[in-house]
């Protein structure tokens, strides 16, 4: 008995020992994240997913909460001599990682690596929004969605519409059926200006800023309140609010946009794809809804909305062997069995051709949990991404949408009026350019 004991925890230390040693021969390298909860669950899943796929690299995926923190702690560990081999960086940051120089590009990193990699093979409103202006990808898509109105089925069939309405024109007639029929919150509205301002820009064709919006260069101004479109159509989103039409629904007040549809208060709200898996999973019992595109004006050309989420970067300053390993990675990330994995945990959608190819031949989209979900490709892949359409090369965005927020709030509360109010985040957005524009004096984008 004791003979067969030693030898049962012979072996199993000789086990532990020997995974122990390869773990300490693979090449490691770490790449850190700016997702929290579910999501970050699920990246840890996808990096075990490698690190158990094969035994040459290691890597070690930490979470630095949420997007702003993640590029914040890289540019602090970079300045230290100790920064992440990846990162990963959301939309709007991408100018600053393009202008800092501080990455190895894309297609360098792969050709270096001897690692195939057919570009084309991304879909292009998601790679244009990650590439130079001559369309060369700077980082790896990896979590990406675009905008779509949440529409409840349930109280559109109340309010006599069978289908989501497909113009502005359209909805205003369902919204105000909706609260004839005593539906407080015909439709919820918040102060993020990247589904009303930045995606209704793409969708309607319409620039936010000069110089192609900024990927021309540093010196663009907004623009998008010299569009007569945007004037009318703000205007009109005030006039639907002291209406009754719309409600606003904020962390502040207690319901954010995504909770206020998923709890069947409300018939209509506008937010990322991405939000799907969390309406689906917290859905009030029955809830009767579907994703559905984007309004237009009626007598106007849909035109593709743009890419949100997040991309990969490469930084510079790490050992070889850790260029090696992240190749490895960004090869793995981009299979189709891994987008199928990435798109059936998340709400977020794939980024290449063989992906949403493989989701489309196991039928993705006609499982009960995803149906809906396809809409996000069809608002995508509209068109080919235009000079207006293919993203924002912007400075300072993040300041910009707290600018958006502040002068909607004020407009909303009547302290001035809706031109008022877009004149003055043009204004401010403008002096917030310009500031980038100096920080990084004597750069242009590439």
């Amino acid at each position: 008995m004791f003979r067969r004991t030693a030898l049962a925890a012979g072996v199993a230390l000789a086990t532990l020992l020997s995974g122990h040693a390869e773990a300490e021969t693979r090449q490691r390298f770490t790449f850190w994240y700016g997702l929290t909860g579910q999501l970050s669950d699920v990246v840890q899943q996808v990096c075990k997913r490698f690190n158990e796929g094969q035994n040459e690299f290691q890597v070690s995926c930490v979470s630095q909460g949420d997007y702003a923190h993640a590029l914040q702690n890289a540019i602090a560990a970079f300045r230290a001599g100790e920064q992440p081999t990846v990162v990963q960086v959301y939309d709007i940051g991408t100018a600053d990682l393009m202008l800092s120089g501080q990455y190895i590009p894309a297609r360098d990193l792969m050709q270096e690596q001897k690692r195939k990699v057919d570009w084309n093979n991304y879909l292009s409103p998601i790679a244009a929004y990650y590439a130079t202006s001559k369309g060369e990808m700077l980082s790896f898509p990896f979590n990406s969605s675009t905008a779509v109105m949440y529409w409840n089925r349930a109280m559109g069939r109340e309010a006599g519409f069978e289908k989501p309405p497909e113009t502005w024109e359209e909805l205003e007639k369902a919204l105000r059926a909706m609260k004839a029929k005593g539906i407080a919150c015909p439709m919820a509205i918040n102060f993020d200006s990247w589904p009303w301002l930045e995606q209704f820009a793409s969708v309607q064709n319409l620039p936010i800023a000069s110089k192609g919006n900024g990927y021309g260069g540093l010196d663009a101004e907004y623009v998008f309140q010299k569009q007569d479109l945007v004037r009318k159509h703000f205007n009109r989103l005030f006039s639907w609010y002291k209406e009754g039409l719309l409600a606003v629904k904020t962390p502040e007040s207690g319901q954010n946009v995504t909770a206020a549809f998923a709890s069947g208060t409300c018939g209509a709200a506008l937010n990322s794809i991405a939000d799907h898996s969390t309406i689906r999973l917290t859905a009030k019992p029955d809830l009767d809804w579907t994703p559905a595109l984007l309004p237009i004006y009626a007598g106007t050309t849909r035109t593709n909305t743009r890419v949100g989420g997040a991309s990969l970067w490469t930084l510079k300053g790490r050992p070889a062997g850790e260029y090696r390993a992240a190749a490895a990675f960004f090869e793995f990330l981009a299979t189709p069995e891994s987008e199928e994995f990435w798109a059936t945990n998340t709400g977020y959608i794939p980024v290449t051709h063989s992906g949403y190819d493989r989701l489309k031949a196991e039928h993705f989209f006609q499982k009960p949990q995803n149906v809906g979900r396809e809409v996000a490709m069809t608002s995508l892949l509209a068109t080919e991404p235009t000079e207006f359409s293919r993203g924002l090369r912007l400075g300072n965005m993040t300041q910009f949408r707290a600018t958006y927020a502040n002068e909607m709030q004020a407009a909303f509360a009547g302290q001035k009026s809706m031109d008022e109010a877009l004149d003055s985040m043009a204004a401010e957005g403008n002096r917030l350019l310009r500031r980038f524009e100096q920080t990084y004096r004597g750069k242009q984008l590439p």
